[in-house]
């Protein structure tokens, strides 16, 4: 007898995928989006919505548990550290002091989370308004070549690196769904 979960997916026409085709909130089912801003917005567009997939349809329990051991990863600290991540690249965007970090000292974003509905819908509130006030300090800079205050980092390896960031991350909430409750899929 294991205490590992039965791997399972819900998808019926592939089997290893998260979901069906026509089911998936990321298939626009038409052509990819023209220029390369676009295509980076789509693609950040696309993993933040699997970020959410892999987090949907669990509890608070379930969301705050921890991979393995030592690691204080989990589900739960993936979207607030996402949330401290984008608080960090508004930093690199607009002159002036730093934001705080929303969880104060380093990896309290993994290390102090805790089961509770309250932790999840606050953390999910600050991703949400996180992203936005990214997304709405970028906006400013529509230029790919233009360079941010923070370093002179251009906009187009901020861009990349938002989508690296979260793909990256989405790789890590795969396995950490799959040892949850043995769902898989891309």
């Amino acid at each position: 007898m294991t205490d590992q979960p039965a791997r399972w997916s819900r998808a019926t026409v592939y089997p290893d995928m998260w979901a069906d085709p026509d089911d998936d909130p990321r298939t626009s089912g038409g052509a990819g989006p023209d220029g390369e801003l676009a295509t980076l917005q789509g693609f950040l567009s696309d993993y933040r919505a699997t970020l959410r997939m892999k987090c949907e349809g669990l509890d608070p329990e379930q969301l705050a548990r921890r991979s393995v051991p030592p690691s204080t990863m989990s589900l739960l600290g993936l979207v607030r550290h996402l949330a401290e991540v984008e608080r960090d690249w508004r930093n690199w965007i607009v002159d002036g002091e730093p934001l705080p970090k929303l969880y104060g000292r380093r990896d309290a974003d993994f290390d102090d989370v805790v089961a509770e509905q309250a932790e999840v819908d606050a953390a999910y509130a600050a991703l949400a308004r996180e992203q936005a006030a990214t997304d709405a300090a970028l906006a400013e800079h529509p230029d790919l070549d233009e360079r941010l205050p923070k370093d002179g980092i251009a906009v187009r390896e901020l861009m990349v690196h938002r989508v690296e960031e979260y793909a990256r991350h989405c790789g890590h909430a795969d396995l950490l769904r799959e040892c949850v409750d043995g769902r898989v899929g891309q």
